[in-house]
């Protein structure tokens, strides 16, 4: 934590203009709030197709007036090159967030995932090339990993991609490392390991796990686990990803730039075990869930068996240490679903 400590500061002392894509989803919505809170300038970019207009509202008033004052939302999207060339300019430093996840969805319509992860992060970067921008740091996923059994993932060894999703993905990074020699611009990717929090939608047929088993538990809902509940995954809480992003973005070691990293707190956590974890902690708010059990049903088409992440090289790098292991983040998790609950 000594690096990210040091950037905290710098950023602090030195502020300039951000672009977030994405700035209304999950992930995006947390940069956006830990860039305002150091100060920083941020453009945020986000056609509210995945994205919630609460989570920016509930950024702004977290930070309060003064830091939500130098927060400026382009209401567009990335597959629109106007949008991008609108928010880029006069910025710094980008943090690309926006796509369609999901690699169900991406099975079922490749061509929006497409149009949207690959037209619309060229977009991204033509309109950064254009806009001068100094440095890009893009949301990769460890979906590229495809098919290889080796356990952990380590960076610079990848399968063959199991769904379109993860074409996607990795057709992102052979952009970036092409326009990185093409064009000298700073390209840094992110590959996220099954990333949680809260804000992170429930609803939905594209949710992720967790909050749909969260909002099952607290709702009195059914909880499926697709397989037999042995698939393991390195889940990884959304502190950790923030902290991986404002290092990317703000690293001044050489040898860093021009690559991409796992971004991930190296546990490996079964299904089973991450239910069973879920339903401890949502019975601290709806005791009824401690009797609760989960059913099964049949694994889904494109979904690795098994994930684990080799940090090793962020931590050498960029000097990233998860401050939030899964049980950590848990603990957040849940007390914002709880607030949030409608049931």
């Amino acid at each position: 934590m000594v690096a990210y400590e040091q950037v905290k500061r710098t950023l602090s002392a030195e502020p300039s203009r951000w672009c977030v894509t994405g700035a209304a989803g999950f992930i995006g919505s947390h940069l956006v709030q830990a860039l305002l809170c150091l100060d920083q300038e941020v453009i945020g970019v986000d056609d509210f197709s995945t994205g919630r207009r609460e989570n920016i509202e509930d950024v702004l008033t977290t930070v309060g007036s003064a830091r939500a004052a130098r927060f400026r939302l382009v209401e567009g999207d990335i597959r629109d090159l106007s949008a991008c060339r609108a928010a880029m300019l006069g910025v710094q430093r980008v943090l690309h967030q926006a796509a369609l996840g999901s690699v169900p969805r991406s099975i079922k319509d490749p061509r929006t995932s497409h149009d949207v992860n690959v037209t619309g992060f060229m977009n991204v970067l033509l309109a950064a090339r254009d806009a001068g921008v100094k440095r890009i740091v893009y949301a990769s996923s460890s979906s590229v990993y495809g098919d290889h059994p080796d356990l952990p993932k380590r960076e610079d060894v990848i399968g063959r991609p199991l769904s379109p999703y993860a074409v996607t993905k990795l057709t992102n990074e052979l952009y970036a490392e092409a326009f990185a020699k093409a064009y000298g611009l700073e390209l840094m990717g992110l590959r996220y390991f099954n990333v949680f929090g809260p804000r992170q939608d429930p609803d939905g047929p594209y949710a992720a796990v967790m909050p749909r088993w969260f909002a099952a538990l607290l709702g009195g809902g059914d909880v499926v686990i697709n397989g037999d509940g042995e698939t393991s995954r390195d889940f990884c809480y959304v502190a950790n990803v923030v902290q991986a992003n404002l290092l990317a973005a703000s690293s001044t070691n050489a040898a860093a730039l021009g690559r991409v990293y796992n971004v991930a707190c190296g546990e490996r956590t079964t299904l089973n075990e991450l239910f069973a974890a879920i339903r401890d902690q949502v019975a601290r708010f709806r005791t009824d869930a401690s009797l609760r059990m989960p059913s099964y049903a049949p694994f889904r088409p494109g979904d690795i068996r098994h994930s684990l992440a080799a940090i090793d090289c962020a931590r050498s790098l960029l000097g990233y240490a998860p401050s939030h292991g899964v049980r950590d983040g848990l603990v957040e998790a849940a007390a914002w679903y709880a607030s949030h609950a409608s049931g």
